[in-house]
């Protein structure tokens, strides 16, 4: 069960332990980022905690655009794809801490460090991201990112973004 901001009364949220976060709903993820079908890559998050932590789920479905062609015969999502998901699951988390206005603002990857890919993805494969806030100064937030299918580790990375003004 997870806990709301609501069922937390005159607590501050980075007081709640991760266990507790708050759920982020799809209609949340779609107002915080401004991402679409097909390049959507978070269905909901879990467990996020205010300046520190969120888990990005991402159910993976035959029916991706990129199996077509990656790769027909043996199809697997490709690895810049799950760290693109990871980022997607980092730019929620920052927006919903700092309560970004997203009107005419973008939040970019600044830096992506020590990936690491360990196991394929596959259709059918539920995919469990928690993002953790290794630093941020304003706008800037760096993360350290994992990906798991089940118990198993498919992924890692850090990595940086930062919130930008979107041109006129």
């Amino acid at each position: 069960m997870t806990t709301t901001e609501q069922d937390v009364p005159g607590a501050d949220l980075e007081t709640v332990a991760p266990a507790a976060g708050v759920a982020v709903d799809y209609a949340e993820i779609l107002k915080r980022i401004p991402h679409r079908y097909p390049f959507l890559l978070i269905d909901r998050g879990e467990n996020w905690v205010k300046n520190k932590s969120m888990t990005g789920i991402k159910n993976v479905t035959f029916n991706e655009p990129f199996f077509t062609g990656h790769f027909p015969e043996n199809p697997v999502m490709p690895g810049v794809l799950l760290i693109e998901a990871m980022g997607q699951t980092g730019a929620v988390l920052m927006s919903k801490s700092l309560d970004v206005e997203v009107e005419g603002k973008t939040i970019f990857f600044m830096s992506v460090d020590g990936v690491r890919f360990r196991s394929p993805v596959r259709p059918g494969d539920v995919v469990r991201m928690p993002v953790e806030v290794v630093r941020h100064r304003g706008d800037v937030f760096k993360f350290r990112g994992e990906a798991y299918v089940g118990d198993k580790i498919v992924c890692e990375a850090e990595f940086a973004a930062m919130v930008v003004e979107s041109p006129k």
